[in-house]
């Protein structure tokens, strides 16, 4: 069946909220929101082959170390495996992580899921209860007020079973209520529902209750998500003893967009999934959360410098790859091919190096990050989530010469000229079509050495002597071919006697058309790297490449690698 001519036949346009004074577009994210993370949960119900204990003993671990002190394990009633891993956790949790656990609004369900908190220093208890007219009408059967009966009768066992509890007196106890399908629930009823279960929990601003407003199924445009959340934060009584939680889902491949404008519209937390993985489209990246608020200069409170260890635990449990796209985390997302790009990003680094050593050398600042970074397409520094600059350009045959030409300096520390690089990618572009696909870095190392240094020239014995003011004459040989070839030749310096030297003893014309030398290294490791591109008989012109610590010798092996294409 093909898709609608006309599908408001079929699809109904969400409503807008009427909120004429409405706050939040005026305002900026300056701080980082609590964090939940439900990987273990929301994540794992969501895949085709869930995790094991052992797979999720790992993950947890890893969310540990990231820095997350809310995570969200389990959901204790619905298997015995879930049972007994949130007992594990209970018992490993480190003392200033909170394990939160999920259950419906069911005594049985709640009793087994309080159960399995038992001992645990820092524990939070969810409970949800779908209320939008859709699920209440289909799923249910049950009226507004059915609803908030159910809802209260179940905060008030929590309540009794937790903190009114002497035995559970040991424990640190958060109670979390979730309007489940908030974003098509009548904004008017949720706080209504909110209130009620408020009441029933008594909740104070040093331990304040958590109202999470999830969009279960993303149904609008982030800025209604946006209304939703500031008309709740603006109409629910007693804000200063609530915790306002989001748990955005991705339907419409809005999640992020919507759990920013809803932490300005006054979140104060964020409940989501490493690389958001969860049910259909997933929940909200939480990767991808943190790192925009990082490049934006605020502290996210949770740590990516490894990035890629995230990667590899979140696909061995999770079984599903990274997309390579991804933000931030996908194995392309630093990565440039095509050559403006390339040759942009190449320039900046240059650029950033400069700015970074005279605010050095002036005393100006300690330590190269404290240069505000500005890169043109790189809104973060790849080392800071510990990627390597050479992962930054990749070269196919889309990639122009500043590709290549960064592969070489970031390989072999030679910043080519730029009549070098353009003759270079011509090579690189060539290689590239003809074996059909990306070149590694090892490959486009070996194409230039091949090129530019490698010859078969062996240079022997040589001296550069000053026959008068003007003067300077080469004596020397060189093995080419098996056989030893005398040279001598006169110019007004080393390189212009060398290339006379080499036009007498190959009976050619040898032309020095550019010239360019820069050091490598530094100190005593310092050494010369010289550039030099020559014609023989009018031919077309070559480029050579010579590295030496002695920049007369790097030179004479730099004319001595472009002469040897034209034997």
């Amino acid at each position: 069946m093909p898709m609608l001519k006309d599908p408001s036949i079929k699809y109904r346009k969400f409503p807008s909220m009427n909120l004429p004074n409405r706050q939040w577009p005026s305002k900026s994210l300056d701080k980082a929101p609590r964090w939940l993370a439900t990987d273990l949960r929301d994540g794992n119900q969501s895949l085709p082959d869930p995790m094991s204990v052992a797979e999720k003993e790992l993950y947890f671990a890893k969310l540990v170390e990231i820095g997350y002190k809310e995570i969200e394990v389990a959901f204790p009633s619905a298997s015995q495996i879930d049972f007994d891993f949130t007992r594990s956790v209970v018992a490993k949790a480190p003392d200033d992580v909170w394990v939160q656990v999920l259950s419906p609004c069911r005594e049985e369900l709640i009793r087994r899921t309080i159960e399995s908190l038992k001992g645990a220093k820092k524990a939070i208890v969810h409970l949800y209860l779908a209320t939008s007219e859709c699920f209440r009408r289909i799923v249910f059967g049950m009226s507004e007020d059915e609803s908030v009966q159910l809802a209260v009768r179940c905060t008030k066992l929590v309540r009794s079973l937790t903190k009114e509890d002497p035995s559970n007196a040991g424990t640190e106890w958060q109670y979390e209520f979730s309007p489940e399908t908030f974003s098509d629930t009548s904004p008017e009823f949720v706080v209504r529902i909110c209130e009620a279960v408020k009441n029933a929990w008594g909740p104070s601003e040093d331990n304040k209750i958590i109202f999470n407003l999830p969009a279960t199924v993303e149904m609008s445009t982030p800025n209604v998500y946006a209304d939703q959340i500031e008309y709740f934060c603006t109409n629910i009584s007693e804000r200063n003893k609530i915790c306002v939680s989001v748990h955005p889902h991705n339907d419409r491949g809005c999640a992020v967009a919507a759990s920013e404008l809803a932490q300005l519209a006054g979140a104060d937390r964020v409940e989501g999934c490493l690389f958001g993985n969860g049910e259909r489209t997933g929940n909200v990246d939480l990767v991808t959360l943190a790192l925009n608020l990082y490049t934006q200069g605020v502290s996210p409170n949770v740590d990516f410098s490894d990035i890629i260890s995230v990667i590899k635990v979140v696909e061995q449990c999770n079984k599903i790859p990274v997309p390579d796209r991804a933000p931030y985390g996908g194995q392309l997302v630093v990565s440039a091919f095509s050559g403006s790009h390339q040759d942009a990003i190449k320039k900046g680094f240059n650029d950033r190096e400069e700015i970074v050593k005279a605010a050095t050398d002036s005393g100006e600042i300690s330590t190269p990050d404290a240069v505000k970074w500005q890169l043109p397409y790189l809104p973060l520094d790849p080392k800071d989530i510990g990627r390597t600059y050479e992962a930054v350009i990749r070269v196919n045959s889309q990639s122009g010469k500043g590709g290549a030409a960064w592969i070489i300096l970031t390989q072999l520390g030679l910043d080519l000229p730029r009549g070098l690089q353009i003759a270079f990618s011509k090579i690189v572009q060539r290689e590239a079509e003809v074996v059909g696909r990306e070149l590694k870095g090892s490959e486009i190392e070996a194409l230039f050495r091949k090129e530019y240094i490698s010859n078969g020239f062996v240079l022997k014995e040589y001296d550069i002597v000053r026959v008068d003011e003007q003067s300077r004459k080469f004596v020397g040989s060189v093995e080419f071919d098996g056989r030893e070839i005398m040279l001598s030749g006169v110019g007004n310096g080393p390189i212009s006697s060398f290339t006379d030297a080499l036009s007498n003893g190959f009976g050619v014309k040898v032309e020095v058309w550019d010239y360019k030398e820069h050091a490598i290294g530094q100190g005593s490791n310092v050494r010369a790297s010289t550039f030099i591109e020559i014609r023989v008989d009018g031919k077309e012109k070559r480029w050579g490449v010579g590295i030496h610590e002695d920049v007369v010798q790097a030179s004479i092996l730099s004319i001595l690698s472009s002469f040897a294409a034209f034997l």
